[in-house]
C-alpha cells in the first residue's frame, strides 16, 4: 500500500524522476565531452581539441607543470604531436561525478571560480593506456614507441573541458628521449 501511496504522489512519480534523467543526462554529456577530447588527440586534431577547450583552458601534465589558456594549449598540442606524431590514448574506464570542487582539494581557489557546484560542472576520469612514437628526427622508428597505464582528469562546464590533467608515468618517453 505504501508504494502505491508514492507512485501516486505527482513531486516522486514526475518531479524526482525528471531531476534524475537530467543528470544522468547531464553526466552522459559530460563523459561524452571527454570522450570527444580524447578522439581529438588521438586523430592528432589541434583545432578539435582547441574546439573543445574553455578560453581559460588549463592542462596540468603528469610532471605537475601547469600550461593555461586554449591558446597557449593549442601551440602546446601542436608541438607534442610534432614530437609523438601518433601519440594515442585507450580509455578502459571512466566515471563521472558532479560537485568538482571536492574532486581535487588543492586546487587553487581560481580553479574552480565560476563554476557552480552542481551547476554544469563535473569530473570525469579517464583510465586507461597512453602510447605513441617519440619521432626525434621526424620519422616513427618501431625502437622508439613507448607505452604507459595513464589516468587523465577531466573538469567539464558548460560542454566544455575546463582543465585536463595527465596522471602518467614519463620515463617510457624521457628514456628515448636522452
Amino acid at each position: 500500500m505504501g508504494r502505491v501511496a508514492w507512485a501516486t504522489q505527482p513531486f516522486f512519480a514526475e518531479d524526482h524522476c525528471l531531476g534524475c534523467a537530467y543528470n544522468v543526462r547531464m553526466k552522459n554529456s559530460a563523459e561524452s565531452v571527454a570522450q570527444s577530447f580524447v578522439e581529438a588527440i588521438n586523430r592528432g586534431d589541434v583545432d578539435g581539441l582547441a574546439e573543445l577547450m574553455t578560453p581559460a583552458h588549463r592542462f596540468v601534465d603528469s610532471l605537475g607543470a601547469v600550461t593555461e589558456g586554449r591558446d597557449a594549449m593549442r601551440a602546446g598540442w601542436a608541438d607534442y604531436f610534432r614530437m609523438v606524431p601518433d601519440y594515442s590514448i585507450e580509455v578502459r574506464e571512466s566515471y563521472c561525478d558532479e560537485n568538482p570542487g571536492n574532486a581535487d582539494p588543492s586546487a587553487p581557489p581560481s580553479l574552480l571560480a565560476g563554476f557552480p557546484q552542481g551547476d554544469g560542472a563535473f569530473v570525469v576520469v579517464l583510465l586507461g593506456v597512453a602510447r605513441g612514437t617519440y619521432a626525434s628526427d621526424g620519422e616513427l622508428k618501431q625502437e622508439n614507441r613507448w607505452e604507459t597505464p595513464a589516468a587523465f582528469r577531466a573538469l567539464i562546464a558548460d560542454g566544455k573541458v575546463a582543465e585536463w590533467r595527465v596522471y602518467a608515468d614519463n620515463e617510457p618517453i624521457r628514456r628515448l628521449m636522452r
